[in-house]
């Protein structure tokens, strides 16, 4: 009956739910303190006032353990879904509960483990205490038991003041956590993901297990990267030599990302160890000698951030790298290389040939690679000003600014020029200025994001190492009024219009026939105030235009569509369509004001629909006086909130202003206007696209009614709406036109259209992956072809 989430059937529910709690039998009783969560959730008020939650703290103290822990789990939901303090462990409820803990199933321990690890202990004698009574659970054999066990002994460690203490329970926490790894892969990367955040906070946890994360050859993938990160994280002035010959065995694996990680944490060791940093680089050197290709740009983009770490040290390795200066032909590595090059181009003889066999390309380079050559060939001007280095200079300048579109080139290319030319030594102190040493710390988390995890272990939060408000949105009420669903209060649920921000927007009566209220201190009869331009609209090429009602501006467009007429909306008329400009989608709207009081705090909401369309931004509309109306253009934005069920093309939206009620009206989405611009394929790639959808997923509809009387007419419509024409072919007397388009997220639609010029009859067949959507796209093309 719990599960029933009706208003009535609750009203049913709570008598035999109050009889139940106190029921003989504990089965009964742990099922009926589930139930109270899932009544809070449908009803909190029902259940504060019938004293359920009174009822569910009873049963903490209950002598069957399997009801202690339910009672627990559903105060913990509870507390989940309220803002007030509902569940408070006492020192009383404490003892009770690890009295249960040995005694009820295996989830049952969890979630009293789970509840514990909230408990804050008064002492460093009690936190001990506790952490004496959960020990145990490290041996159970549930890894969800020792994960929530290990969770609950590291929170209670931050009071723990003895060292001699925190040492053996380190101790005691490894041997559990290395059976972890013994499970199948799946388990073994969550214990991983949990691993990688402990032994962040307590390396000396596993600091001697390091063996058991050395990757074995059939583990999958994801479990070998994480053994990699952990393994780092392990690495030691006493272990690095097992260390960096595993990673040397890993670096000539077949598995590409798997070995150019692995090569990628022999640097990061090097940085981490100064005294391991000389092992390091003779390991990445015998690995540039094996000659292939990844691994070698691998090694130079480590090789590039040891430099950074020790500057000064084993530059004499400079000379071993150039030889592999033909072989490079990935970004990062090649940025790199030159970074080298121009960092200690005083120590390279030829570091002017080195690079000008980079800078023949260089229009065609990456960004990355153009900004570096730029500074590196910057570098070899200031520390060797020869000719050479001068006619350089001067080729990627002119290219960096007047060959280029990529503004932050052109910027920083300006700016060395400046430079140059005004002053070289200030050139030189900005340019060869000392770099601070980096430290490798790209991996480790902030201190606060690794408290919230560590409290969060066990849970898909520990897994995805993001705190659980990052990934999970929780629902508090059931069941919405219409009114809730365009968001309670304007300060959050609506759009709002900058105009007089001073006077805050009245509250929304709920009902649409609500008497409309004026603005405070309004005049009856307000003086005639010439309207003002929207200047903010103009900079950002917005038709924001107000004007008389009697004297209408000639339109941009089309007619709108009136979807509040005045009559409706006490002298207030709403027009508006979805359009598409340069790629944006936006809402073009058009306020009249046929009433005797000027309106001002326009604010927009729209409900969850099929893509998600929202606000992206207020809506720009200032005071509109009577008789006048103002059109605007609101820019939308996709898959912000969508809705559950088949698609729909309704579009509900909520408008108001500081003077009258919430007005609400419906609108039709046309599939039309979500066409991408780059929705046009080749011939080959239509039919490649054509064939590899199954014939489920093509559906055809016909329109008797609709004539073609024209091709290129009906072609050029078809391809100001980005569906774009891609062959035509004659079937029998009838002519065949393809179509190609493409949604967002890269969904493509190919479209059949099948008539006989001039006659009556169209059949349109489309093929999609998204099938589901063409009702929507047979509505659109309706209207458009009939138009």
């Amino acid at each position: 009956m719990g599960c029933i989430r009706v208003d009535k059937i609750t009203e049913y529910l709570c008598d035999p739910l109050q009889r139940c709690l106190k029921d003989d039998d504990p089965y009964v009783r742990k099922t009926a303190a589930i139930c109270v969560a899932k009544l809070y959730d449908i009803n909190a008020e029902l259940v504060e006032d019938r004293g359920f939650l009174e009822s569910l703290k009873d049963l903490i103290s209950d002598n069957n353990p399997m009801v202690v822990a339910n009672a627990v789990a559903a105060l913990a939901e509870v507390q989940e879904n309220s803002s007030r303090p509902i569940f408070e462990i006492s020192s009383h409820t404490l003892s009770k509960l690890l009295t249960a803990l040995n005694e009820c199933t295996e989830w049952g321990q969890v979630f009293i483990l789970d509840a514990l690890s909230r408990y804050k202990a008064a002492d460093a004698r009690e936190a001990e205490n506790i952490v004496e009574r959960v020990t145990p659970r490290l041996q159970h054999a549930n890894c969800a038991v020792v994960l929530s066990a290990v969770k609950m002994i590291l929170l209670q460690m931050e009071l723990i003041t003895s060292t001699d203490v925190v040492r053996n329970l380190c101790k005691k926490m490894a041997p559990p956590l290395v059976t972890l790894l013994s499970a199948e892969p799946e388990i073994q990367y969550v214990a991983l993901r949990n691993i990688n955040l402990i032994v962040q906070r307590r390396p000396t946890i596993l600091a001697h297990e390091i063996k058991v994360f050395f990757c074995k050859y059939n583990d999958p993938i994801y479990v070998k990267m994480e053994k990699l990160e952990i393994m780092i994280k392990l690495a030691s002035d006493r272990n690095i030599d097992q260390v960096l010959l595993e990673f040397k065995e890993y670096a000539t694996e077949v598995d590409v990302d798997f070995v150019r990680k692995a090569v990628r944490a022999i640097g990061r060791c090097a940085i981490k160890l100064e005294r391991a940093a000389e092992r390091c680089i003779s390991v990445l050197l015998e690995l540039i000698k094996i000659k292939v290709n990844y691994v070698v740009q691998e090694a130079i983009i480590v090789i590039k951030d040891i430099f950074r770490r020790y500057p000064n040290t084993y530059e004499s390795i400079i000379a071993t790298l150039c030889e592999s200066l033909d072989t490079l032909d990935e970004p990062e590595a090649k940025a790199s290389m030159i970074w080298i090059i121009g960092e200690y181009a005083e120590r390279i003889d030829n570091a002017d040939e080195l690079l000008e066999s980079f800078l023949e390309n260089f229009p065609e380079e990456p960004a990355q690679v153009q900004l570096q050559l730029l500074t590196a060939t910057v570098k070899l001007f200031l520390k060797k000003p020869t000719e050479g280095p001068q006619q350089m200079i001067q080729v990627v300048l002119n290219n960096a600014t007047v060959e280029t579109d990529n503004p932050d080139l052109r910027d920083r290319a300006y700016i060395y020029w400046r430079l140059l030319s005004t002053d070289p030594e200030a050139a030189k102190d900005v340019v060869l200025a000392e770099k601070p040493v980096i430290t490798d710390d790209s991996n480790q988390l902030e201190p606060s994001l690794l408290d919230e995890l560590l409290a969060n272990i066990a849970t898909l939060s520990s897994v995805y190492h993001k705190p659980p408000d990052a990934f999970v949105t929780r629902v508090h009420s059931a069941q919405r009024t219409e009114d809730e669903d365009y968001a309670e209060g304007s300060e959050t649920g609506f759009s709002e219009s900058p105009a007089n921000p001073a006077n805050g927007p009245a509250s929304p009566p709920t009902a649409r026939q609500s008497a409309p209220t004026s603005a405070i201190g309004a005049p009856a009869t307000p003086p005639p105030v010439a309207p003002v331009p929207d200047l903010l609209g103009d900079l950002m090429g917005m038709d924001n235009s107000i004007v008389p009602i009697d004297q209408p501006a000639t339109p941009t467009g089309p007619p709108l569509p009136i979807l509040l007429p005045a009559a409706t909306g006490l002298g207030l008329q709403i027009s508006a369509q979805l359009t598409r400009q340069d790629g944006q989608i936006f809402y073009s709207l058009l306020f009249e004001n046929n009433s005797q009081v000027p309106l001002d705090g326009f604010m927009i909401q729209f409900n969850k629909n099929t893509f998600g369309l929202a606000a992206a931004g207020p809506l720009q509309v200032s005071q509109l006086q009577p008789r006048m109306s103002a059109r605007t253009l609101l820019p939308m934005v996709m898959f912000q909130n969508m809705s559950q069920g088949p698609p729909s093309s309704a579009l509900q939206v909520a408008v108001k202003n500081n003077q009258q009620p919430v007005w609400y009206f419906s609108d039709k989405i046309s599939l039309l206007v979500f066409f991408t611009e780059d929705g046009r394929m080749e011939r080959s790639s239509f039919l490649e696209t054509w064939r590899s959808l199954p014939d489920s997923n093509e559906v055809s509809k016909d329109f008797p009614a609709i004539v073609i009387g024209n091709a290129d007419a009906t072609l050029e419509r078809l391809a100001a709406s980005n569906m774009f024409f891609i062959a035509k072919r004659k079937n029998a007397n009838q002519d065949v036109f393809y179509f190609s388009a493409k949604l967002p997220r890269g969904i493509p639609f190919l479209i059949e259209l099948t008539t006989l010029i001039g006659n009556p009859g169209v059949k349109c067949a489309i093929k999609t992956p998204s099938p589901e959507m063409s009702a929507l796209f047979f509505e659109a093309i309706e209207t458009l072809l009939m138009g």
